[in-house]
């Protein structure tokens, strides 16, 4: 009998393929990559055309080992390691780290693990994709390239352990841009106006809002302008002007993307995009059924494709048809347009057998694995769904010159919506009221409520709109969004408070070296050019190497002119007038994982160290005491009181030494502007 090998990524994988294929199939793992650049060296050879030098990883001399005791007696060999560029390389490591020329080596990919995938994956066994590997060695190459030339700089200018990485420098980038835009935004107040009215034969009242004339929308930016319109309505009567019925439609999403489940994930089920691509891998590498053994349940987890296979299409249809009837599936085929290319041809995330509902898995999966494979069923299963339709009725009401409007909204077929609603969706105020009213209602002021706001600042970066960001912007691919993130995170460069990303101050420090050194390197066209031509190389347009012998050199010249630079600063540390209660030396300040702190210059007979509280010389507007700069936990840099917790102040924005001339509260820096603490008074001026 024929003895053939299969060789997959994950041990994971294993059991599952295995009892699909039968006993003259070996099936084994390679625990991840078999190769990859040396650690301690640079590993690529500048002089002779950038030739990359590989090792074995440590650790894997053994799998390697008992690998090629199968392939000596193995008839053919199977690679089957995953159906992406990381996975085409990883084959291609295999294939040269077993030396299989000259054998029957096969590549085998399938975008799911099912009996029917791996058995036609055999079938149409193909050679290995050399334009994929090398899309992957260049991606590999300018990485190593940008993190083991800049690191060092870091390592002389802020700390050792700090690195620099080609896509995570430009992440940072957008996160610190958006701070910086959070910072500088000025708040600009304005009111609304409600009126409640109440309407003969109905318990609930009418709620009203303002909208301004017939001939246009007013914003009310003043108390001044506020109490004009009021006096103006104060003794005019409601009258409905118009009752308008519109029908809307709402059309069925797109099934899961990477970058979209990990959105909604994030959104939906409140998981980090790190976590919904582990559960992810399980949910595709094989959960094991009661009665069914080992199954893969999704499809393969990173694209950026919507397309559906025929098969999945006839069998979604034909499953809303008979559980919800025919009237609910959608006669179009979704597609979803896009400027740039979709990697790989993959399939959209979707359950590998529709009928295999969430419910009839819920005892074999854990709660998280549960919830995600049931919001990645509802979305397919949706996708595939007619719109949902919406009646919506807009009531314009006049009291005077001015209009109020009321709007209310209903659904009159769900459509798709019987199966998933998104976690965005707004909600509408349905007003019961609405349904009885038409022009000759009668109308009574009941009361008026009027509100000021302020106008918000842009929101800070969550990781699912980081995710959004990167994939608008063309930076990165499905596999690199969460490692991405995760390495920011990891590097304290940015901390992670109730879902929002902060800069910390080593991270600003960071940001701000890669600006003024590596311009291109944080640039975000620069970034997605470079994306654009790792495409070029997939496609085979492009030679590997050219993008390595492109790049290098404006690189190189950019790290030698940051190091003379740097010749010129000596970083020696700062000394401070705080005496160590130890030894009685002055302390300095140095840099540490979570940003500054004190240290004696002892080290290592005296190993005192306290936090470095800088004062900004302005005082506690509570007690007098100083101002100094403090950070949380996690790094976010905010300002505080020195006598904490005695007195409890505390400001994220920078306060001012000068007084509010309205209220006499503190003043804060916001840009060029200085703005009340105080939002009820709203007072803001120019920084002198």
């Amino acid at each position: 009998m024929a003895r053939n090998l299969v060789i997959v990524e994950s041990p994971a994988k294993v059991k599952t393929i295995k009892k699909f294929l039968g006993s003259s199939y070996v099936v084994m793992a390679s625990n991840g990559h078999v190769r990859d650049f040396p650690k301690s060296q640079f590993g690529i050879d500048v002089e002779n055309d950038f030739e990359p030098k590989y090792i074995t990883i440590r650790g894997k001399g053994e799998i390697l080992a008992s690998l090629r005791k199968e392939v000596k007696k193995a008839d053919k060999v199977y690679l089957a390691t995953d159906p992406d560029r990381e996975g085409e390389a990883i084959a291609w490591h295999l294939y040269v780290s077993l030396k299989l020329e000259g054998k029957k080596v096969y590549r085998i990919s399938f975008n799911e693990i099912t009996k029917n995938a791996v058995k036609s994956a055999i079938k149409e066994a193909r050679e290995i994709n050399m334009d994929l590997v090398d899309a992957q060695q260049a991606r590999r190459a300018l990485d190593r390239i940008v993190g083991y030339r800049i690191s060092p700089l870091l390592w002389a200018k802020v700390k050792r352990g700090l690195s620099a990485g080609r896509v995570q420098s430009v992440a940072l980038r957008i996160i610190a841009d958006r701070e910086e835009a959070i910072d500088a935004f000025i708040p600009e107040e304005y009111w609304t106006i409600d009126a409640a009215l109440n309407v003969k034969g109905e318990k609930r009242p009418l709620i009203a809002k303002f909208h301004g004339t017939d001939k246009q929308k007013i914003t009310i930016h003043s108390k001044k302008e506020l109490d004009t319109i009021l006096k103006q309505i104060e003794d005019e009567e409601y009258k409905v002007r118009e009752v308008k019925k519109s029908e809307r439609l709402k059309k069925a999403p797109l099934p899961f993307t990477t970058s979209t489940l990990q959105q909604e994930a994030s959104k939906a089920l409140n998981f980090a995009t790190q976590k919904t691509m582990r559960i992810a891998q399980q949910l595709y590498e094989g959960i094991d059924i009661k009665g069914q053994g080992t199954v893969g349940v999704i499809t393969y987890l990173r694209t950026d494709s919507t397309r559906v296979s025929d098969e999945a299409e006839r069998s979604v249809r034909e499953y809303i048809g008979n559980i919800y009837g025919d009237e609910f599936v959608s006669n179009v085929e979704l597609k979803k347009e896009k400027g740039k290319k979709i990697q790989d041809a993959h399939e959209a995330i979707r359950p590998t057998d529709v009928t295999r509902t969430p419910a009839t898995l819920k005892e074999s999966l854990t709660r998280e694995q549960f919830r995600l494979y049931q919001l990645i069923w509802k979305r397919f299963v949706a996708s595939r769904m007619k719109p949902a339709k919406y009646e919506t009725t807009l009531v314009k009401i006049g009291a005077g010159e001015y209009r109020f409007n009321v709007s209310a909204s209903k659904v009159v077929f769900e459509g798709f919506r019987s199966v998933y609603i998104e976690s965005d969706e707004e909600k509408t105020e349905n007003n019961v009221v609405v349904k009885t009213i038409t022009t000759d209602t009668e109308l009574i002021k009941s009361n008026i409520e009027t509100k000021q706001h302020f106008t918000q600042p842009p929101a800070h970066y969550t990781e699912a709109s980081l995710v959004k960001i990167l994939e608008e912007l063309g930076i990165g691919r499905p596999s690199t969004y969460a490692p991405t993130i995760s390495t920011i995170i990891a590097r304290r460069y940015v901390s992670k408070e109730q879902k929002n990303l902060y800069l910390t101050e080593i991270g600003e420090v960071v940001n701000n070296m890669m600006k003024t050194s590596f311009p291109s390197i944080v640039d975000v066209n620069f970034t997605a050019n470079m994306e654009g031509l790792l495409d070029r190389v997939e496609e085979g347009a492009v030679e590997w190497k050219s993008v390595i012998r492109n790049f290098y050199p404006d690189l190189e010249e950019s790290v030698e002119r940051a190091e003379k630079e740097l010749e010129s600063v000596t970083i020696e540390d700062e000394v401070t007038d705080v005496i160590c209660e130890e030894c009685g030396r002055n302390m300095v300040i140095k840099y540490g994982p979570h940003g500054r702190f004190l240290a004696c210059p002892g080290f290592p007979e005296c190993r005192n160290t306290k936090p470095y509280l800088e004062k900004i010389g302005v005082p506690c507007p509570k007690c007098g005491k100083d101002i100094v700069l403090r950070k949380t936990k996690k790094g976010r840099k905010y300002y505080g009181c020195e006598d904490n917790p005695e007195c409890d102040f505390m400001s994220w924005q920078k306060p001012s030494k000068e007084k509010c001339p309205k209220c006499n509260g503190y003043m804060v820096e916001k840009g060029n502007k200085l703005l009340c603490g105080d939002k009820e008074c709203g007072y803001i001026t120019d920084k002198k």
